[in-house]
């Protein structure tokens, strides 16, 4: 990490969840009710106080050898089956550099282009299959079987 000192930010402001009122008024509060307000003890002031560390660089980190774009849900790790590049993603010393994810670093054996898509808030293109596949869950799309076919699409609108 770091050697930078560590530095703090401490402020009073006006209690957000009670708007200065030190009272709180919640939907099981009714007809004149109230409660103290928790978040500031009944003051309505907040005390904030943030300690943090100035950035000056990216840090490295020991051990990493692959970086993905995102994760759709699956636990990523090497065993008898699987290497890390089998679910795709760059070196990690590539995208320390500034590298992007380029075609192929996509999680494709385990996904398809619209899950994709969804997981790494890049929708920006529609493959045809996709309006007509009726999805509730993307591995019940008829298509997610030869999602290699999906791709392949993927790869000309790119």
């Amino acid at each position: 990490m770091s050697n930078n000192t560590i530095k703090y930010i401490r402020h009073k402001e006006e209690c957000s969840s009670c708007n200065g009122t030190g009272v709180y008024i919640g939907m099981t509060e009714r007809d004149g009710a109230a409660i103290v307000c928790s978040n500031c003890n009944g003051s309505g002031c907040y005390s904030y106080f943030h300690t943090y560390t100035p950035f000056v660089e990216r840090q490295t980190i020991k051990n990493i050898k692959r970086v993905y774009e995102a994760n759709p849900g699956f636990v990523i790790g090497e065993g008898d089956k699987f290497k890390l590049k089998d679910f795709g993603g760059i070196s990690y010393s590539d995208w320390k550099n500034g590298k992007d994810f380029t075609k192929g670093s996509e999680m494709r054996s385990c996904v398809c282009p619209l899950w994709w898509q969804q997981s790494t808030s890049n929708n920006n293109q529609k493959l045809k299959q996709c309006k007509d596949s009726g999805l509730g869950r993307f591995d019940s799309c008829p298509h997610f079987k030869n999602k290699d076919d999906c791709w392949k699409q993927w790869d000309k609108l790119k």
